[in-house]
């Protein structure tokens, strides 16, 4: 068993779909008052079916009031890492501490060349992606000495004031599968945030994931504990189980309850645009989730 013991977290994923104009705005309203804990939204800034994420996020952030709210994820190749740290700091600051990062290293390329950025391969953009959060963090430390100087292959930042730091301690996820990526988070990220439909095993994948963020966490000299397992996860309510996350509420409790004993996956994020759903899972899931993982965990 991997149960790392964090708090249990429990978020929607929105689509940020620009018809109807305020779906998403409504839905991220809807996620607050079922009482979830977070909203996320997918980043693609080169559909233009799309709402900019950024804007989005900071318009659902004065629609509401407690939820917080993360991009799922931005995509660093079209967000410049010293502009993400301080917008993201000023918005925590205005929302009183309800944001947090996340971080896709680029996916989908011919969408992001065309709109004016580098194509980068895989192991480029990870190392890209490492000299970001690099560029992040200086930026947020606000009481060190001196001006930020992160002089990397892919980032420049030399003599920009530090500063503002955030709110509260903003976390860093990062959406990855792959072992290089998987290594990155281990030494410099908060979390992983990979979804449920792109991992070729399914949820047992999560194992592999695990072993690669704990190795490389334990020689950054890191408690692997510290970094947020997440899972974008996706499925049907039905009246009877047929298979995993389909089926009734106590099904799903018992399949995420599994997920977070046996993985210590600590963060499920519910792709889905049905504000029924989105009442369901909060409602009856989330609630009898944690009474299960409380349960075992007090055994």
């Amino acid at each position: 068993m991997t149960d790392y013991g964090q708090d249990l977290l429990f978020g929607a994923f929105v689509t940020p779909t620009a018809a109807p104009v305020h779906q998403a705005v409504e839905l991220a309203v809807a996620a607050e008052e079922a009482g979830l804990d977070l909203v996320t939204f997918q980043d693609h800034p080169y559909l233009p079916r799309f709402h900019d994420t950024w804007t989005l996020m900071s318009y659902a952030a004065a629609r509401t009031s407690r939820i917080r709210l993360s991009g799922n994820v931005l995509s660093l190749p079209l967000r410049q890492p010293a502009v993400l740290a301080r917008s993201h700091a000023a918005l925590d600051r205005l929302t009183g501490g309800r944001i947090e990062m996340g971080l896709g290293a680029g996916a989908f390329w011919d969408g992001i060349e065309a709109m004016g950025a580098r194509r980068l391969s895989a192991g480029q953009s990870v190392d890209a992606l490492g000299e970001a959060i690099a560029v992040i963090r200086a930026v947020w430390d606000a009481t060190a000495t001196g001006p930020v100087a992160v002089r990397g292959t892919y980032y420049q930042v030399d003599g920009l004031k530090r500063g503002p730091a955030p709110a509260h301690d903003m976390s860093i996820w990062v959406g990855a599968y792959k072992p290089r990526m998987l290594r990155l988070i281990g030494r410099a990220a908060d979390g992983v945030l990979p979804s449920l439909s792109y991992l070729e095993d399914g949820p047992s994948a999560y194992a592999g994931i695990n072993e690669h963020i704990d190795a490389a966490a334990r020689d950054a000299g890191r408690d692997p504990a510290r970094i947020r397992r997440l899972l974008n996860i996706n499925g049907t309510f039905s009246q009877f189980g047929r298979s995993f996350l389909n089926g009734p509420a106590e099904q799903w409790a018992e399949d995420l309850a599994g997920l977070t004993l046996e993985h210590g996956v600590s963060t499920f994020i519910l792709a889905t645009d049905d504000p029924t759903a989105i009442a369901e899972f909060a409602g009856d899931v989330a609630p009898a989730v944690r009474a299960l993982v409380a349960a075992e965990r007090s055994a």
